[in-house]
């Protein structure tokens, strides 16, 4: 009987599997061995890759039967192996984005999902499509990941596949789940306002205004640089934003007595919000500080700085402001991406009747001809 070791990358950390036509009598003698689990989505059973248990997992098969045929490299090897495919692979697959001039979170990005996929299916030179459904089934729907990771994670495998011609299928049957449709969490005028009074701290009083007035992302608000603050036109350069796109976007006249009493007060000299040493202030502070003034304030609702622009573009638009300058305004290449707010924007919707309304409407008209037991406290008919 021949057993296979081979190594594989199960719940984030290195392992040595087994596999091998199925035996009773060995599969209950695997079983005593000490720390070994199964998998059931390898099929396999494995213990954590130390030369200790390589060793022990050896010694404890060759007990059961003498002609036992075992295909193993010795551990080292093996690991050796594993690790110098995995990185050439990111290593060619990195220069190919950068060839393709993606973005450098888009490059994080497909790197980290293509290394985890490598090292899932450690030693293999070929994929088939039920190789990457095992992936994505244990490592990203498994360990309950988002709708818009796993898309991200099928984008990223595509187009590695794509660039190592090493899938064993039609890359055009590999499909991403339907994207998730949220309507966005919006604060109401009120409420902007409100977090903006009892925010104490000036700077981030003035950053928060900031990224509601402009609609900003929380990465343009960091990247923002005082050189592309125009206080004279009232606008702000936002530079090679999402889609390496640069725009204008409004700088707002109210927002000025508190931008100048910011930039007195704090001096920053390159970036519009510096933190330590003037490197560029930290995206987490900004939620940190977002949360404890959303307290404050007495907002229940999930508060992230994305809301701060959600609320610009929904309060633009029960303004008047047509979809297409909000389109611009927030950077979308897509119309459709800026149509979500018409479904949270009042404009049109509050000119629209409850039934309920157009009922009780009819009934004040006839309490004027004498009914007056009209009160939804009790039975309206008597």
């Amino acid at each position: 009987m021949q057993v296979t070791i081979f190594g594989f990358q199960h719940r984030k950390s290195m392992q040595i599997g087994t596999r091998f036509t199925y035996n009773f009598e060995l599969k209950e003698h695997l079983k005593k061995l000490e720390d070994i689990h199964w998998s059931k989505t390898h099929s396999c059973f494995y213990l954590a890759a130390t030369p200790l248990n390589f060793e022990k997992l050896v010694v404890h098969l060759q007990q059961i039967e003498k002609d036992l045929v075992l295909d193993l490299p010795s551990l080292n090897d093996f690991l050796d192996n594993m690790k110098g495919y995995s990185n050439l692979h990111i290593v060619n697959f990195r220069h190919y984005l950068k060839g393709k001039r993606y973005s450098q979170s888009t490059i994080k990005t497909y790197l980290s999902f293509t290394a985890d996929f490598l090292m899932f299916h450690t030693g293999k030179m070929t994929f088939s499509r039920s190789d990457v459904e095992r992936f994505m089934e244990s490592e990203i729907a498994g360990n309950k990941r988002s709708i818009s990771t796993h898309r991200q994670a099928i984008s990223a495998l595509k187009l590695y596949f794509e660039f190592s011609d090493q899938a064993e299928f039609d890359l055009s049957t590999l499909h991403r789940p339907k994207k998730s449709k949220y309507v966005p969490t919006v604060l109401s005028k009120e409420e902007v306002l409100d977090l903006l009074r009892l925010t104490r701290n000036l700077k981030h009083r003035c950053v928060i205004a900031l990224i509601y007035s402009s609609g900003l992302r929380i990465g343009e608000l960091v990247s923002l640089e005082l050189r592309d603050i125009d206080i004279d036109r009232k606008q702000i350069l936002v530079r090679q934003s999402k889609g390496r796109k640069d725009r204008y976007v409004m700088l707002a006249e109210s927002i000025l007595p508190l931008l100048y009493n910011y930039l007195q007060t704090y001096e920053p000299k390159r970036y519009f919000a510096e933190g330590f040493n003037g490197n560029r202030y930290s995206t987490s502070a900004i939620r940190t500080f977002l949360k404890d003034s959303c307290e404050r304030a007495k907002i229940r609702k999930h508060v992230t700085p994305h809301t701060l622009r959600h609320s610009f573009a929904t309060h633009m638009l029960e303004n008047g402001t047509d979809l297409r300058y909000i389109q611009e305004l927030l950077g979308h290449s897509k119309p459709e991406t800026t149509m979500i707010y018409t479904h949270v924007a009042q404009k049109d919707v509050v000119k629209i009747q409850s039934p309920l309304d157009a009922s009780i409407k009819k009934l004040l008209e006839q309490a004027d001809n004498g009914n007056t037991n009209l009160r939804l406290s009790r039975n309206i008919l008597g």
